[in-house]
């Protein structure tokens, strides 16, 4: 599975690499992050990419931390299909998903 997702990862990097290149704006960013505890981002491009992200410490201060990120990339694909991959990453490691990932 991991395998998979590497490989599709990949496939996707070399569609955006292959695919041509335009001026790309930033819409709309905004960020909470003072370096202490947790932290938050979000933004929004002109070619329909977004994308946010939070995380935060659990257990803080003993040997049990760990730090817990959920978020969410979109992008719009050269075929016009939008896609999304909502994600968490915790001590249980990198969880994807998205209509278009397998199960």
């Amino acid at each position: 599975m991991k395998l998979m997702l590497v490989f599709g990862v990949l496939a996707l990097a070399a569609c955006a690499i292959a695919a041509p290149q335009k001026d790309v704006e930033v819409l709309e960013y905004e960020a909470d992050n003072i370096g202490i505890g947790g932290y938050k981002f979000s933004y929004k491009l002109s070619d329909g990419t977004t994308r946010t992200e939070e995380a935060v410490v659990n257990n803080a201060g003993t040997d049990n931390e760990s730090l817990s990120v959920r978020g969410s990339v979109s992008w719009v694909a050269p075929d016009g299909q939008t896609y999304t991959v909502n994600f968490v990453a915790d001590e249980n490691g990198f969880q994807p998903e998205g209509a278009h990932l397998p199960k």
